[in-house]
């Protein structure tokens, strides 16, 4: 008798590739090449080192909306948000110059990351108590936060006091072994960030409230509480972003984070994080801040397209990069 059995079965000798977990770093280095054929001085040291100085607030702000995004939310708020914390940090500062000096600004800074975790948990026990999809809740909130800041500058601006501004200079100014302090305090958050997310229960239960809410709850995660929590983290986030940004101009404004929250959510889908949730990918978001701010500058140093465009660059890139992720096969 003959014995009839199936070919065994090869295994691949090279995996499939994950096009959206790579394609950011990918698009890093096409741009730096594009940039390095358009002007020269792009790759130089000061460039770069500028162009990612400058995305560290972006980046920051979007390690915590990776979280909120991937758990199944959104957060519009981020950028009045910014605004807000900024304005409360600085007038606190200003109110205990008197009395403290320089140590004020240690306590501003507590006090920002306080305001900051409020100001989530607020986003998030309104989506989780009262039910409400996130896209309408923090898009009441940004009218709110940004209605505050204007009311408390009264429609001008909030400037930090005068002795405060050198103790506080190296915040954005200053470096550690040459690397600027924005850039090392954007890869710390994204160090402890990718470490929650990737090693933790928290982490875990991000993505399958993300993935399917009704299978996590059957499963016994509470997923009002994750939700929420993933907002508390975006708010600390935007008060580390405030901490950093507030040395570089000093004050602020109504404008402050204007439109912070369409680069936020840009930097975080170009980075690979389904805006459907379920997953979520902190480096890819490090990454697409960080082209962001690379198109922004190839605006700057070229005359191909008007600098004055470049949130209709954003906006362009953000749909491309929808688009992208629903034909893509990837999960």
């Amino acid at each position: 008798m003959t014995d009839i059995t199936a070919p065994p079965v090869r295994e691949p000798l090279v995996q499939r590739i994950n096009w959206v977990e790579i394609g950011p770093f990918i698009a890093l280095v096409l741009l730096a090449v594009v940039g390095m054929l358009i002007n020269p001085d792009f790759l130089s040291a000061t460039n770069i080192t500028n162009v990612v100085t400058r995305s560290a607030f972006i980046a920051i702000i979007a390690v915590g909306a990776t979280f909120v995004i991937s758990s199944g939310g959104l957060d519009l708020s981020v950028g009045s948000m910014a605004a807000f914390v900024t304005g409360i940090m600085i007038m606190f500062m200003n109110a205990l110059v008197p009395s403290m000096g320089a140590n004020a600004i240690i306590a501003g800074m507590a006090l920002v990351l306080c305001v900051g975790a409020l100001a989530g948990l607020f986003n998030g026990l309104i989506v989780t108590v009262g039910k409400i999809e996130p896209f309408i809740v923090t898009l009441g909130t940004m009218g709110i936060f940004r209605a505050l800041i204007t009311f408390m500058s009264d429609g001008g601006t909030i400037p930090i006091d005068r002795s405060l501004r050198d103790p506080f200079r190296p915040v954005y100014y200053g470096n550690l072994a040459g690397i600027p302090i924005p850039i090392l305090v954007s890869l710390a958050v994204a160090v402890v960030g990718a470490f929650i997310l990737y090693r933790t229960k928290f982490g875990r239960r991000c993505a399958a409230v993300g993935a399917n809410e009704e299978v996590a709850r059957f499963s016994g995660i509470s997923v009002g509480r994750v939700r929420t929590i993933a907002f508390v983290i975006q708010g600390i986030c935007v008060a580390i972003a405030a901490i950093c940004y507030v040395p570089r101009l000093g004050a602020a404004t109504p404008t402050t984070g204007l439109l912070w929250e369409l680069q936020v959510i840009t930097a975080v889908v170009i980075g690979g994080t389904a805006l459907r949730g379920g997953k979520g990918r902190i480096w890819g978001t490090i990454a697409g801040a960080v082209i962001l701010e690379m198109i922004a500058n190839l605006m700057v140093l070229s005359d191909f397209i008007s600098e004055y465009l470049v949130a209709a660059v954003q906006g362009v890139i953000i749909i491309i990069a929808m688009l992208v992720q629903r034909f893509s096969k990837q999960p």
